[in-house]
């Protein structure tokens, strides 16, 4: 098992690594630029939107109610840490809590340790985060959308409470980071260009980590990008991801842009659907992503449709 464990680790961070130095061509050391006195009002409202309807940070480091339609966020505990842990269900050699983000979390950190923390997945201590975290994704983002971001996690009420540190099975020590991103070499696209702007929104949301099959031993198979399968065995049910590419009998190839969208406000009020929840729930955090703004649902629906189809069919909610 600790062999096993191992393996998924150096698998995910060497393809997360190979991938982002595709991507970011740079040997830069950090960037010393803050947010301080540069934050304002749409900065920090840009902020918000996307760590809790795209990049969904609040999603992860808050606690979800189980007893509800897609786990949504407990009113009260946003950033306050996840409050049950990643564990083997979601490939993690050991446990791993998403810690407090909120003020008290972050009160020795400055924004310069966030940014290192997103865009290369170590922390202030110089401890590499497990790639539960997707820094390797984070590193992708607009310059702007990080600050943004940051200048919002500030303004989040604080909660004095510290989530169990993480148990591996394995060292982390013995896996490098990624490197440091130049992240003014990463640009928003013009919205107006449909495909590239929802590859941006894809990718700082991650959906590929979710939605991509993987090996028994964790490894992401990439030809088979977005077409699902992977079952998450939580303590409380089961549910296979579904299959988002565009092909027209397994995947979502024969959904028309209106119902796509349709489709996610339809699931973003958990009150409004009856659930079993030992039964028939989602981890998809329908409640966040479905109130993203329609025109960056209609150009992750246009990505989504540029992708290769794949067939495989995906049972939902597996025996």
């Amino acid at each position: 098992m600790r062999k096993f464990a191992v393996l998924c680790a150096l698998l995910f961070v060497s393809i997360a690594s190979f991938y982002f130095s595709s991507c970011n061509n740079t040997g830069k050391e950090a960037e010393t630029q803050t947010t301080q006195n540069k934050d304002s009002v749409a900065r920090i409202e840009r902020g918000e939107y996307l760590a809790n309807h795209i990049a969904l940070c609040v999603d992860c480091h808050s606690t979800r109610d189980i007893t509800k339609w897609s786990l949504p966020v407990v009113p009260g505990s946003e950033g306050g840490g996840a409050g049950f842990p990643f564990t083997k269900t979601e490939m993690v050699p050991g446990v791993v809590f998403a810690p407090n983000i909120t003020p008290f979390g972050l009160k020795d950190w400055s924004d310069d340790d966030i940014i290192k923390a997103m865009t290369t997945g170590v922390n202030k201590k110089g401890d590499t985060l497990f790639p539960i975290m997707p820094y390797h994704n984070y590193s992708r983002a607009a310059k702007d959308d990080i600050y943004s971001i940051i200048s919002y996690i500030r303004t989040l009420k604080s909660i004095d409470s510290l989530r169990p540190p993480r148990k591996l099975d394995i060292s982390m020590s013995m896996l490098g980071p990624l490197a440091q991103p130049d992240l003014s070499k990463n640009v928003l696209p013009d919205p107006s260009d449909k495909i590239k702007y929802g590859e941006y929104l894809v990718t700082l949301a991650s959906c590929s980590d979710c939605h991509t099959p993987r090996t028994p031993q964790g490894v992401p198979l990439f030809d088979k990008a977005f077409s699902g399968g992977f079952v998450f065995a939580t303590p409380f049910f089961k549910v296979a991801v579904a299959n988002i590419t565009p092909d027209s009998s397994t995947g979502i190839g024969g959904l028309s842009e209106d119902a796509f969208v349709q489709k996610f406000k339809a699931n973003a009020n958990p009150e409004k659907i009856n659930i079993n929840p030992g039964r028939e729930n989602s981890i998809m955090p329908w409640s966040m992503y479905g109130t993203m703004k329609e025109e960056d649902l209609r150009a992750i629906y246009s990505y989504l449709h540029s992708v290769k189809p794949v067939t495989n069919k995906v049972e939902k909610w597996p025996k």
